[in-house]
């Protein structure tokens, strides 16, 4: 029996990357998967179903109100609920790091409007499906920079930064309703579009590695442990945290 058998999840940004891992984790433990991500989703789709699983792509513009809203309305069409919701989609290899006032003003608000406004949005859709069944689990998706104080990518700190924040005001506004909200905050993961970057100004592997109580280079899985952790019965009592998973370069 898989830990979150029977209960439905959607993954923003889950087409590939740390979004298709945190996918295919779920499914293996028994969750129905949606796969929201503005590129296709059907290779995820296909490799859950092939190992048993259950899963459907749903193209989704997080940063638009009527795509996050379609998204909800599609999935609870296809599987009847919606208890799980991991906020993953956000703009990241996509966008160089710079100085911050080398920064154009359309890459920060393209930033802000996918990493923070598509988290908001969201939650705003999928809240009320879980409100009917006074139970729900929402993982957002931040980043252990935030807490060291990294430079040159000031455009995505800023907004990993507000992630953090939802997450702290939201569990409060939720708790009532029986939805559980927390984040999870990973250090730099080798991840495909990770392992083909070549500007790393301030924060390259070396850096990483020197500061890292663990020694060796974050992988994709070891995120799983968490998200099936915070999506399953088992955190049912644990709500507004923020856990970081980067190997020790940063304590909280």
């Amino acid at each position: 029996m898989g830990r979150v058998d029977g209960r439905v999840a959607i993954v923003t940004g889950a087409a590939q990357g740390l979004g298709a891992t945190y996918a295919r984790a779920l499914a293996r433990e028994g969750a129905k998967v949606v796969i929201a991500d503005r590129d296709k989703g059907d290779a995820v789709v296909n490799e859950i179903r092939s190992s048993g699983g259950e899963a459907i792509d749903i193209p989704t513009d997080v940063s638009q109100e009527a795509a996050t809203l379609e998204m909800v309305s599609k999935t609870v069409e296809a599987f009847g609920r919606l208890d799980i919701l991991i906020n993953n989609a956000a703009i990241f290899t996509a966008v160089e790091r710079k100085a911050f006032d080398e920064i154009s003003i359309a890459e920060w608000d393209l930033m802000h409007s996918v990493n923070v406004k598509g988290t908001w949005l969201c939650c705003r859709a999928a809240v009320p499906e879980m409100r009917k069944h006074k139970y729900g689990k929402i993982i957002n998706i931040s980043t252990s920079r935030i807490f060291q104080g990294v430079p040159y990518f000031l455009h995505y700190d800023s907004t990993k930064g507000a992630v953090l924040a939802i997450t702290r005001s939201l569990c409060k506004e939720l708790g009532d309703d029986g939805i559980r909200v927390n984040c999870i905050a990973p250090g730099s993961t080798m991840s495909e579009n990770v392992l083909k970057r070549t500007n790393w100004k301030g924060s390259g592997a070396a850096v990483q590695l020197q500061n890292r109580m663990i020694k060796r280079e974050e992988m994709p899985d070891d995120l799983v442990g968490a998200v099936i952790f915070l999506s399953s019965a088992e955190s049912d009592f644990v709500t507004g945290q923020t856990m970081l998973i980067d190997g020790g370069v940063s304590t909280h």
